[in-house]
């Protein structure tokens, strides 16, 4: 399947060309045509599938007709609903790339900033907006924003919605836009309590579910080092010095982890940004751009911080920290090896995280490959000897570390 065959109009094709895309993903083939019919949609795929696509090329297509034919074409008509700053922004530029042949506008609100120059491009009039909840509740509480024109609402990200309390806001803000409207609804996962909201926004919905094993890119290696968990700096060391090179996002879970791997990296000299929660938006903003303009080769981050943050040519990831929830794997994994291209995921398990590594195998469907040749292993007893498969290779790894400090290679 190509784009040309899901029936997007040719200023819509030229746009998606223009940014070498061709073949639809699978979310992105099944969600157009349904949105397209102007059917509800609820769909569950996880970062790195297209999801963003999967909306704003049908949206910018039926407004574009819309306002084609309607000279009094005029209010918000869609209306963007996600759960960080980060996205907001990440959204509002695929929405303007897409868009660029058609007489749309768009703008993105969100919090962090202040509210006035927000303001004055709504008063100017915009098409599509994209906003965060505490933001867009605070501007129709000053009256600086009209809902009563929405066409299409979507709730973005919805179970990381959920994670950071904002879903009373979000029935909020649904309950100011026209009862008749198109919903849409995307989420990697789809727990109980989002199976609850969709019942009371969207109306005999049209589900999507794509398989996370089917979604987790075949270019992508993935290699599993178990391992004491006071050793796991030292692992990412020695294998940031022999193994890994290129654009690497290692993720942590805490922020206090991610700023202590930081002053660890930098010590040793590492070109090295992070991101998290605490951090303002403006340093977060300045660590994602110097990672992207290659002045720091390395990106440290929390899960929270990092959703839905689109960064290309990422060559390597590496969880510091196994994620306790299986669908955060896939999602982190997913940030390397796009478009076709390869790439490669590190994951470093102490014994405290074995059940992770369980049930992230049971939703990817398959073992992840453990990789026993390296300094660190186990040991098998208070003698600290090291398991038997992994003797000779333990020494060899030891011994032959200098010699191989400048070689860089793949496991």
């Amino acid at each position: 399947m190509q784009f040309t065959d899901l029936q997007l109009h040719p200023s819509i094709l030229k746009a998606i060309s223009e940014e070498r895309f061709h073949t639809p993903t699978q979310v992105q083939g099944q969600a157009i045509p349904a949105i397209l019919a102007k059917r509800n949609v609820i769909v569950s795929a996880q970062t790195g599938t297209g999801k963003t696509a999967a909306f704003a090329l049908p949206i910018i297509q039926l407004l574009s007709e819309r306002k084609d034919n309607d000279e009094k074409f005029s209010k918000i008509k869609s209306l963007i609903v996600t759960p960080t700053r980060e996205l907001c922004l990440q959204i509002e530029d695929n929405f303007k790339s897409y868009s660029k042949y058609s007489n749309l506008t768009t703008t993105a609100v969100y919090g962090g900033v202040s509210l006035e120059p927000q303001k004055e491009i709504l008063n100017n009039g915009v098409d599509i907006l994209i906003a965060t909840p505490g933001r867009l509740i605070d501007l129709q509480k000053q009256g600086a924003i009209d809902l009563s024109g929405i066409e299409i609402f979507v709730l973005d990200e919805a179970d990381l919605m959920l994670d950071m309390g904002f879903i009373t806001d979000v029935t909020q803000i649904e309950s100011l836009c026209p009862r008749k409207k198109q919903s849409l609804l995307f989420s990697a996962t789809i727990p109980e309590k989002i199976v609850e909201l969709s019942k009371t926004i969207l109306k005999n919905p049209v589900t999507i579910k794509i398989n996370p094993s089917e979604t987790t890119a075949k270019t992508i290696g993935q290699l599993l080092y178990y391992l004491p968990k006071k050793k796991k700096t030292d692992i990412c060391l020695h294998l940031l010095r022999n193994t890994i090179n290129g654009k690497i996002i290692i993720f942590r879970r805490t922020r206090i982890g991610v700023d202590k791997l930081e002053e660890t990296l930098s010590k040793n000299g590492y070109k090295v940004t992070s991101i998290h929660g605490e951090k303002t938006q403006l340093t977060r903003n300045k660590a994602i751009e110097d990672f992207k303009d290659k002045k720091a080769s390395i990106l440290i981050a929390t899960d929270v911080a990092a959703r839905g943050i689109d960064i290309n040519n990422v060559d390597a990831i590496i969880n510091f920290d196994i994620p306790n929830i299986p669908e955060t794997y896939v999602h982190r994994i997913g940030r390397t090896g796009r478009a076709g291209k390869s790439g490669i995921a590190f994951s470093f398990c102490s014994p405290d995280e074995n059940t992770y590594i369980k049930s992230i195998e049971e939703l990817l469907q398959r073992p992840i490959k453990v990789i026993t040749d390296h300094p660190y292993p186990l040991v098998q007893s208070k003698k600290q000897k090291v398991q038997p498969n992994t003797i000779s290779q333990h020494k060899k790894g030891r011994k032959s570390e200098a010699s191989k400090k400048n070689k860089k290679r793949w496991y």
